[in-house]
């Protein structure tokens, strides 16, 4: 797995788990923690495509 994919899961988990913690406790600010999970889950699979295409290139 690529190291910026990696990064991003680790990001993308650490948003949900504050939006889970932000909407428990009745704060709207989990709606920021929500979209910061769906970007870093998106930029995660855009590294994991791109070096599965890079690999599929080279050999």
């Amino acid at each position: 797995m690529p190291r910026l994919a990696l990064f991003t899961l680790v990001v993308c988990l650490l948003a949900v788990t504050a939006a889970v913690i932000s909407f428990a406790r009745g704060s709207l600010l989990g709606i920021v923690w929500v979209l910061l999970a769906g970007l870093s889950s998106n930029m995660t699979w855009y590294y994991l495509k791109r070096e599965k295409a890079r690999k599929s290139v080279t050999g």
